[in-house]
């Protein structure tokens, strides 16, 4: 079986690359010529663990392939994936314009049948606007070649792409027709002979159950966002409050850490998407709204710590600060909260030294020379008026405080993940300030 895969992004390329470890004839398309170069020779643009070993392996054994033309696939593959971005418009709501541009591409391009399924992210009601774009080409050509359209929305998490593909909870495809429902049964098979559930449904119940997963796991961290600063107000500690909700199965124990707010390509972007839709057909979604209200403000939470804590006056004080990327294991610092946090202690005068094992490239690139980036965690704290850890990469969970103790100009810490025990950090002499939690200070 073949495919094409148009985009290699985040998405199209850990897709693209899984299907080609399980046996399918995969090339993958996009318009940056300069990136298509690198990936034929086993440069990946991004980081995600396994996802390098994957393509070097696929390629040798000819079975991933890289081009900068889709016309150039379309004659031998029996599905098109769309993978390209749908960034959020001013207004919040998803940008389709590369979503239509391939779909009138496969259109102007398309000999026989074929099956396009939409990968993307995208609102409800996106296929029939695939559809109506390639039939639309379709009618200038003057041709009448047969199609079907499909939604097969990804469930990726940054950092555990290549397991969450080949190892899913379930595969979700909305399609609407018995010879499209064919052709995917064959395409899954592999993941369905190793147990792994296939779901499929119509075309809309498919896009809305994307944005409906997203928004449920963005509502669950913002609640516990919630019940975290209330817990700092009453005096309880939000870990034991968690570990007595996460217990109970109808709540499960995920996705209820509290923090300083979700960030990334997935959840900020879909729920905005999720509320401008419902604002299109005149429904308000309460609960939404608060979720985003809620994040934003948790972005700003260890800022306003520290701002207290220093009396209100952060003007040159110099911070460290551990962690750059929206979670572990990943790059991305798309929606990061660190970006919040460095604005805002940029603003009220403070400078920033930062550290992070794998996103300062991609940080250089958004914050360019407005914060000092250092090679090593603990160099960062050379002089430094506190300590800000921002995202819990394992190397950070358990760190030297002998040597922080010695470095830190100032032994204060502000935990954004509830990593540290604040007892501990405490009897070391330690000003401690975490998520929800007590605080423990020696400060007057």
């Amino acid at each position: 079986m073949k495919i094409t895969m148009v985009g290699t992004g985040y998405v199209g390329l850990v897709t693209g690359a899984c299907f080609s470890e399980v046996g399918i004839d995969v090339t993958c398309v996009d318009i940056d010529e300069n990136k298509i170069e690198r990936l034929k020779k086993g440069h990946i643009p991004i980081y995600e663990p396994g996802l390098e070993d994957i393509v070097k392996r696929n390629v040798e054994k000819e079975r991933l392939h890289f081009t900068t033309k889709l016309s150039d696939t379309l004659e031998n593959v029996d599905v098109v994936f769309g993978a390209v971005g749908t960034p959020p418009d001013e207004d919040g709501s998803a940008d389709l314009k590369y979503v239509l541009q391939v779909a009138r591409e496969v259109g102007r391009n398309m000999n026989k049948y074929l099956l396009m399924v939409t990968k993307s992210t995208v609102p409800v009601g996106t296929a029939e606007k695939v559809r109506a774009a390639i039939q639309d080409e379709l009618n200038k050509r003057g041709v009448d070649i047969p199609f079907d359209v499909a939604s097969n929305p990804e469930f990726l998490k940054e950092g555990a792409a290549v397991d969450d593909f080949l190892k899913p909870d379930r595969i979700v495809v909305g399609l609407d027709s018995d010879r499209a429902t064919k052709i995917m049964e064959k395409l899954y098979k592999p993941f369905t002979m190793n147990g792994h559930p296939v779901i499929f449904m119509d075309i809309v119940s498919a896009e809305m159950t994307k944005y409906a997963a997203n928004a449920m796991l963005a509502t669950k961290i913002s609640f516990m966002n919630d019940i975290a600063n209330l817990c700092e107000v009453v005096g309880a500690d939000v870990n034991n409050v968690r570990k007595g909700i996460g217990t109970d199965r109808r709540i499960g124990p995920y996705f209820i850490y509290p923090g300083t707010g979700y960030g990334g390509s997935c959840f900020p972007k879909d729920v905005k998407a999720l509320i401008k839709t419902a604002d299109n057909v005149g429904y308000d979604m309460k609960v939404l709204k608060a979720v985003e209200n809620v994040n934003e403000r948790q972005k700003s939470v260890l800022v306003a710590k520290a701002t207290n804590y220093f009396n209100g006056d952060l003007k040159g004080k110099t911070f460290a600060l551990w962690g750059l990327s929206f979670k572990p294991q990943t790059d991305d610092m798309r929606e990061a909260p660190s970006l919040i946090i460095i604005k805002k202690l940029l603003s009220a005068g403070a400078k920033v030294k930062a550290y992070d094992p794998v996103a300062q490239e991609e940080a250089k690139r958004i914050l360019g020379d407005s914060i000092t980036y250092v090679d090593d965690q603990y160099e960062a704290l050379i002089d430094a008026d506190g300590l800000f850890l921002v995202t819990e990469w394992p190397e950070f969970k358990f760190p030297n405080f002998k040597v922080i103790d010695k470095l830190l100009a100032k032994k204060v810490i502000f935990d954004g993940r509830n990593i540290y025990d604040p007892d501990e950090l405490n009897t070391l002499g330690f000003d401690y300030f975490g998520i929800g939690r007590q605080q423990l200070t020696d400060k007057k």
